[in-house]
């Protein structure tokens, strides 16, 4: 696993927002692209503490873990505490593929009144509270990037986003906050 504690972020000394929405870049986490069988799902949910949704668009949240689903058999798994996922899940002793891509991503939290607009400026996606509840998710484009979208409450999201791109999803944001207060 990735030493997250000593990793320079990509983002770090960011900041940017309106007077409608805040962005801020998120904590380090761990992090790992998770594919599996139906039938040893029981098994790594137990393992990692979540219970792997099994739905399109939704996520599981705990202790600081979220597991997104992105596929019939695949989710990104998150822990904001550092946890090593890898072995978590290795633990489960059942057939998977958990692949540690902490080092690929990076996140930023959108939040405020003003999230839903400054989103959509760059998103096709309906990211209303009705198309878009509390703890739904979505692999998505924002702007030109592949992002993955998880809603934490009605005001707040976590914006996933490959490090190599996160200046200019920053940066997209940054434009789309300013116009989603006017």
């Amino acid at each position: 696993m990735v030493d997250l504690a000593t990793r320079k972020l990509p983002l770090a000394g960011r900041h940017g927002g309106s007077a409608t929405v805040r962005l801020t870049p998120a904590a380090p986490a761990s992090r790992i692209s998770l594919r599996a069988p139906s039938d040893s799902i029981g098994d790594l949910s137990q393992a990692l503490g979540l219970q792997m949704p099994n739905r399109p668009k939704t996520s599981a949240s705990a202790n600081g873990g979220h597991a997104l689903w992105l596929g019939p058999d695949e989710w990104l798994v998150i822990d904001e505490n550092g946890a090593d996922l890898v072995g978590l899940a290795a633990s489960a002793g059942v057939l998977h593929s958990a692949v540690d891509v902490s080092h690929r991503n990076t996140a930023v939290i959108v939040s405020g009144p003003g999230a839903e607009a400054t989103l959509s400026g760059g998103c096709p996606q309906d990211l209303s509270l009705q198309a878009f509840p509390v703890g739904a998710c979505s692999r998505t484009l924002f702007g030109k990037v592949e992002v993955v979208l998880l809603r934490l409450d009605e005001e707040t999201f976590r914006v996933e986003v490959w490090r190599s791109f996160s200046d200019y999803a920053f940066g997209l944001l940054a434009e789309a906050a300013e116009d989603a207060s006017l």
